[in-house]
């Protein structure tokens, strides 16, 4: 049980990110310059990467099992992620 659990924790600490990356990249597309959008795409890439990071860094400090919740976390940035870019192409999804 706590496995599903660490896994549903990082889900929603990835999602949470995820939706973070989502604002910065609205952002970027409001100002409609490729510039804007490569430091969107580097911000995005970097606040993944701290999302993860914390994770990591706090793996004595959780309760849970930490590789799973990393797993959790990955997967949620990464589903968030596809449905964020999908919505932003002008999918219906």
């Amino acid at each position: 049980m706590s496995y599903v659990l660490a896994v549903l924790v990082g889900a929603v600490w990835g999602v949470a990110a995820g939706l973070v990356n989502m604002l910065v990249m609205r952002a970027a597309l409001k100002k409609k310059s490729d510039r804007a959008i490569m430091a969107a795409n580097l911000a995005r890439t970097v606040l993944d990467v701290a999302a993860l990071a914390v994770v990591f860094l706090l793996r004595n400090i959780l309760p849970l099992p930490y590789t799973f919740v990393l797993v959790g976390t990955a997967a949620g940035l990464s589903i968030t992620t596809i449905i964020v870019s999908f919505r932003l192409a002008g999918g219906k999804g």
